[in-house]
């Protein structure tokens, strides 16, 4: 690793010095003294995933073995801890922002957010948008309230708004029942000594408490030896599940999801050999069980498993929009990795107290918003004259929306998943390298939008912080701001809105529109063909919404795109349109 940066200005807390891959490391939680040491994990575990260098044999119980590494793994790293026991205050975030923006760092990465909430009143938006006043990119996870529609964290427009997503790598444990039918599942834990043999069956859902296995639970009931069958959700989480499966006496755990987790699951540090399975495994399971007298199962650990065919699925944690705060924007912005991911730890999940290789695998939009920061941090390196709005640009007019088998990506359910579980879908580093033109903003472009959402001059102010009068400026509605995206509410009348793009590919280059429709409108592009003659030369379009004759439910969402094709690119604008009588 190189040494800093030469105009880096930030410090390092912990007596024993930091190095060129650490460059600072400070302590912003108000409530506990001392170095900024990782009590959880969070955030070693994000923060290496964004920038982690090279490490061979990267594994947690030697599953998904290989050389572990970051997205940007030559970038440096600062970290400012900001939470605690007690949670994660307010004051103690901004401040860590405000300092990461005086220290100079280019790419801010915030994995944690509350619910939706007024930009002014919303410390991260705050924060960010003093960081894109200075240049910075800031990519922040969509939350994990999913997958329920408006659910969001985190929805201001000069934040990159990251969903979840899952993998092709599974750490697969196969529910093998007595009548011979099989249901994939996951655990992280694969003993090499757990017999594959018949046991008994039974299903811990006799009652409510005992169907979840919480704590105690299963004293009264006859497990010893046997695999049980258990419920997600409740107050427990999984591993406790088996914690208390163990101590009752039980061989094995097989962990249904709840039903609104459908096929999302997740790959466990077991205490025991266990599997979570779908919950339309579960269910089959259930009835299986209650169709014989003697019910009997096994679990089959296969391991690692690279290149499943239903890959890029949109997890059921995920927050889905639309924007409560901002209607007129859609987000979440992109989706990225986020489930059973594996990076590093601050101690062994082995208990190995000479383990050298600390990782653990685990899942969230935290782990997904990484991702997406260490590849701004790769696009900022690549093209430094990028604003933080290029860099969003590129990576959302590029997004993918199939799935690793060419079919439309999905969500939990195994449905075409929507705009609001999507956004414009799921990240494609090396082509947001290249993304032909961008939808470029600049700071003060933010204020006649926020003029727009009804903000008074002093709420507009605690985010700018500068003086404001609204009445002295053009307010804008948010479907007119620059965005690489369309929300749009459309009633009886035409909307019409404009939007500027950049040529940031060749100097001579022409795209002609393509509309993707949707159900219900009419959508014109004018002109439908754009020429550039020279780099970074700027054209306007207007893109004109109307009700077709096509009749539709009041309040229903319907989705399209529109997409500007070269000779060597698609830049793509997804489009979400309310329709309202």
């Amino acid at each position: 690793m190189p040494p800093p940066p030469k105009k880096w200005k930030g410090q390092c807390e912990f007596s024993a010095g930091c190095n060129n891959k650490l460059i600072g490391a400070r302590n912003f939680a108000s409530d506990t003294w001392g170095p900024p040491v990782d009590d959880y994990g969070h955030g070693t575990h994000t923060a290496s995933t964004a920038a982690g260098n090279f490490v061979p044999g990267g594994n947690v119980f030697g599953m998904a073995n290989g050389t572990a590494v970051g997205m940007a793994p030559r970038a440096h790293l600062a970290m400012y801890k900001v939470c605690s026991d007690e949670g994660c205050y307010e004051a103690d975030i901004l401040a860590a922002m405000d300092a990461a923006i005086e220290d100079g760092v280019h790419v801010m990465s915030l994995s944690l957010g509350g619910g939706s909430i007024d930009f002014f009143d919303d410390i991260i938006a705050i924060g960010a948008f003093a960081a894109i006043q200075k240049g910075i990119f800031v990519s922040c996870s969509a939350g994990n309230s999913g997958p329920f529609d408006g659910s969001l964290s985190n929805e201001a427009p000069w934040i990159l708004t990251v969903g979840a997503s899952t993998i092709d790598r599974r750490i697969v444990a196969t529910a093998v029942l007595g009548n011979k039918d099989e249901y994939t599942g996951e655990s992280v834990f694969q003993p090499s000594d757990f017999p594959y043999e018949d046991m008994p069956l039974i299903d811990a859902g006799g009652n409510v408490t005992a169907g979840l296995c919480e704590p105690g639970s299963l004293d009264n009931i006859d497990v010893k030896g046997k695999i049980v069958l258990c419920q997600s959700g409740g107050w427990t989480d999984p591993i406790d599940k088996g914690q208390t499966v163990k101590d009752a006496g039980g061989a094995a755990m097989i962990l249904m999801n709840k039903e609104r987790d459908a096929y999302t699951t997740i790959a466990d540090p077991h205490v025991l050999p266990a599997t979570e399975v779908s919950y339309g495994a579960g269910v089959k399971i259930r009835v299986y069980i209650s169709s014989t007298s003697t019910p009997r199962a096994a679990i089959k650990f296969r391991g690692t498993v690279i290149g499943f065919p239903s890959a890029l699925t949109v997890a059921s944690f995920s927050s889905r929009g639309p924007s409560l705060a901002s209607p007129g924007i859609l987000k979440p912005d992109i989706v990225g990795p986020g489930v059973n991911i594996l990076a590093a730890w601050p101690e062994s999940v082995d208990n190995y107290p000479n383990e050298n290789a600390t990782f653990n695998m685990i899942s969230g939009t935290s782990m997904s918003c990484p991702h997406l920061s260490g590849i701004a941090a790769l696009l900022k390196s690549a093209h430094p004259d990028w604003s933080p709005a290029a860099i969003k640009s590129a990576i959302m007019t590029t997004a993918s929306q199939l799935d690793s088998a060419g079919g439309p990506i999905e969500d939990e359910r195994h449905v075409t998943a929507d705009i609001f579980a999507l956004g414009a879908g799921h990240v494609n580093p090396s082509s947001a390298n290249d993304p032909g033109l961008v939808y470029d903003l600049q700071p003060e472009d933010y204020i006649p939008y926020l003029c727009g959402l009804g903000y008074t001059d002093d709420e507009i102010e605690t985010i700018v912080q500068k003086s404001v009068s609204c009445s002295n400026i053009t307010s804008v509605p948010e479907a007119q701001l620059n965005y690489p995206s369309f929300s749009v509410e459309l009633g009886g009348s035409t909307k019409t809105y404009t939007r500027t793009v950049t040529n940031v590919g060749e100097a001579n280059s022409t795209y002609s529109v393509e509309i993707i429709r949707a159900k219900g409108v009419d959508v014109g592009v004018e002109p439908c063909t754009l020429s550039f003659s020279k780099v970074n030369q700027k054209m306007t379009y207007e893109i004109r919404f109307r009700k077709s004759s096509t009749p539709v439910v009041n309040g229903t969402f319907v989705q399209g795109a529109i997409v500007w094709r070269s000779a060597k690119r698609a830049v793509r604008s997804p489009i979400s349109v309310k329709l309202v009588r």
